[in-house]
């Protein structure tokens, strides 16, 4: 497989082999992940955050909801890990605008390079970023007492489907901010997001406690999907509807996003 390459300071044409071309994408991850080298307060939001967020819900609301705080870590854990993952799912759109503001896209065209790999790139080292939140938060909730009872093995494989489910979702985000018109704005649409998604969910409170209407729409928010299928696998060992389900909504929402964003993002260049 070839992929194209055109420089458009000197509108020719390169073609590269696919080798190549997965080449430029580490390179373009790598740049990613050597900012947090030099600015660690980029990886704030899946250190701190998590570890801050668990402590603080599970004393404040473990002993009203549940009973006492160890009780409320089984709900809590897995709710504010899989929040943790959707947040760091917006970054990815917030770079890329940076990247379009700041004129990087631009000298990256004059690169003899792939024409998608700063997208794809960026992406790729966000993955990075889905483990490190995910061995601060559950690591986190262990050392306030959590534990998956299903064992390790089985935890990974939670931690995994939740890796990939909020990679798909991802796309959705690098797509807004090809489109938004600055990173700010990005930003502000995804927060949004994230604080919509999370807090009409199951990842705080067991729905059964919610008024009906606010009941049907947390029973068909994707996250609670994602949080529940985690518990199974966690918990129990299971690899069931749930996790299946979820796994068929990030197919769909790769299939379907994923050209439109390349596309988007083609036009933009």
């Amino acid at each position: 497989m070839d992929t194209t390459v055109i420089n458009k300071n000197t509108t020719t044409m390169k073609t590269i082999s696919l080798k190549s071309w997965l080449t430029d994408i580490i390179v373009m991850a790598k740049r990613e992940l050597l900012k947090v080298k030099h600015s660690p307060e980029k990886l704030f939001d899946v250190t701190v955050m998590p570890i801050i967020m668990i402590i603080v819900f599970s004393q404040l609301f473990g002993g009203a909801i549940m009973g006492n705080v160890k009780a409320y870590l089984p709900l809590v854990v897995p709710g504010i890990l899989i929040q943790t993952l959707v947040m760091t799912s917006g970054a990815a759109g917030t770079q890329l605008r940076e990247d379009l503001d700041k004129g990087a896209t631009d000298r990256f065209n004059s690169l003899p390079i792939s024409r998608i790999a700063p997208l794809a790139g960026t992406l790729i080292s966000d993955i990075i970023r889905y483990i490190i939140a995910a061995v601060f938060a559950l690591g986190t909730g262990a050392a306030l007492g959590w534990r998956a009872s299903a064992g390790f093995g089985w935890l990974l494989v939670a931690i995994g489907l939740a890796i990939v489910t909020t990679w798909a979702l991802s796309w959705l985000f690098a797509l807004v901010g090809v489109l938004a018109k600055s990173a700010a704005t990005v930003t502000t649409i995804s927060s949004f997001l994230t604080m919509f998604l999370a807090f009409l969910s199951n990842a705080y409170i067991p729905v059964t406690s919610l008024p009906k209407w606010l009941k049907v729409i947390a029973e068909n928010n994707p996250v609670s999907h994602l949080i529940t299928a985690f518990k199974e696998v966690a918990y129990n060992g299971n690899f069931g509807h749930e996790a299946w389900l979820v796994l068929l909504i990030s197919l769909l929402i790769v299939l379907i996003l994923a050209p439109v964003t390349v596309l988007a993002y083609s036009k933009k260049n």
